[in-house]
């Protein structure tokens, strides 16, 4: 099927609004350890940062979620947008560590609501049959986002500093303005803007068991991605002593890799259906644990990155599809993001959690990452069995027929 102009304008808005909202949240773990020498503390305390942003995204998704189910996803995805490039820019101002960690609580709110905006939005828009390769186009936006925040750290960080990261980060506020030329508003809330609609409340009752899944394979998820990469350039630093181009090429290897699997699995998602594409992503993580968290050397290093984020961001390529077709229809703007952000809550403890372990053992941050990457990766392969398979379903009919009910 050809693709018409909004529909291509939409994909790209989304797609970089997700890649510079993970590239601005990014831009924090490669500075946690300057941030402590400055302020005089030591690295989980700022590490409490990543903890209190990764918490702070489901009311995000929530208020942003709910407003673009009632105002339409296209002006909430332009304010969203603005939001978290604001606060971005004001983190770099931080006097003091107290104020750092409020900004990035606030920057967590503004975070969680673009995800479910931006992947409604599109999910409605594209082509039923090219949903699963746009699934993963977005979500490689996560470590996209990471891979130029990998650059800009190995580039100009000697030059700026942490505060000057922070200052880059002001530059995602341009694409509302993209958003508001170019895209449109999403075919299946237009089916649903007049109808009446059942309340929030009401709908996640009504659809209790999916929602407390959803919730379950979230958090599993979010370990299973930030476990295996809020903490690796600490680790690269750390127990490795790699100097900060290293540290950056690394990095750049790993978020190719998870582009790749991204796209892969999102594209195969289509021909074994969503449910099998994760089973397999998630369960090649296990062979390449010990080449990703214990061997020796840059390249080596490099490698079982490159493969682990194959791995994890293959089985993250789908979700956003995945969630999409098994969302309830009256709240597709809220429930993706929602259960996917209140997985970020209950996963936020990962950062405080890894670090601990790790100071606790000598600094032995690989050991810390295989144990959560290990565990949860056979934890995705057995859940994601019990979910239902709407591969192909078509959003917009759909919406209409829920409008009418």
């Amino acid at each position: 099927m050809s693709w018409t102009r909004d529909q291509k304008n939409v994909t790209i808005a989304a797609y970089l609004g997700w890649t510079l909202d993970a590239f601005d949240f990014f831009l924090t773990v490669f500075v946690l350890k300057d941030i402590a020498t400055e302020f005089n503390t030591k690295i989980p305390a700022v590490a409490l940062a990543i903890t209190l942003t990764l918490a702070a995204r489901p009311l995000g998704a929530l208020i942003f979620g709910r407003l673009a189910d009632k105002f339409g996803r296209r002006p909430t995805l332009m304010v969203n947008i603005a939001c978290y490039a604001v606060l971005e820019l004001l983190s770099g101002f931080s006097p003091n560590l107290t104020t750092f960690i409020v900004l990035r609580t606030l920057f967590g709110i503004a975070m969680g609501g673009e995800w479910g905006v931006g992947a409604a939005l599109t999910m409605e828009t594209v082509p039923p049959s090219s949903r699963g390769i746009i699934s993963g186009v977005l979500q490689a936006g996560y470590p996209s986002g990471y891979l130029i925040a990998s650059i800009v750290f190995g580039v100009l960080y000697q030059y700026i500093g942490w505060r000057g990261m922070f200052f880059i980060g002001v530059l995602p506020a341009l694409l509302v303005l993209y958003v508001r030329r170019n895209v449109p508003e999403s075919p299946a809330w237009k089916a649903m803007e007049n109808r009446q609609r059942p309340g929030l409340l009401v709908t996640l009752k009504h659809n209790l068991k999916l929602s407390i899944y959803t919730i379950v394979l979230m958090t599993a998820f979010n370990f299973f991605s930030h476990g295996s990469q809020d903490l690796y350039p600490t680790f690269l630093r750390e127990q490795h002593h790699f100097d900060p181009h290293t540290v950056s090429l690394i990095t750049i290897t790993l978020n190719v890799g998870a582009i790749v699997g991204g796209l892969f699995f999102g594209r195969v998602s289509e021909k074994i259906g969503r449910r099998w594409a994760i089973f397999i992503a998630a369960l090649i993580a296990l062979p390449v644990l010990p080449l990703w968290a214990f061997s020796h050397g840059a390249v080596a290093l490099a490698a079982g990155a490159f493969l682990m984020q194959i791995a994890v961001q293959g089985a993250w390529g789908v979700i956003p599809v995945h969630l999409n077709e098994i969302s309830p229809d009256e709240i597709r703007a809220t429930f993706p993001g929602l259960v996917y952000q209140l997985g970020n809550l209950l996963a936020s403890v990962n950062a405080t959690l890894q670090a601990s372990l790790a100071a606790s053992h000598g600094n032995d941050y690989a050991m810390a990452m295989a144990i959560v990457a290990g565990t949860v990766a056979v934890v995705i392969a057995v859940l994601i069995l019990f979910s239902r398979e709407r591969r192909g379903i078509d959003l917009t009919q759909s919406a209409k027929q829920a409008g009418a009910a």
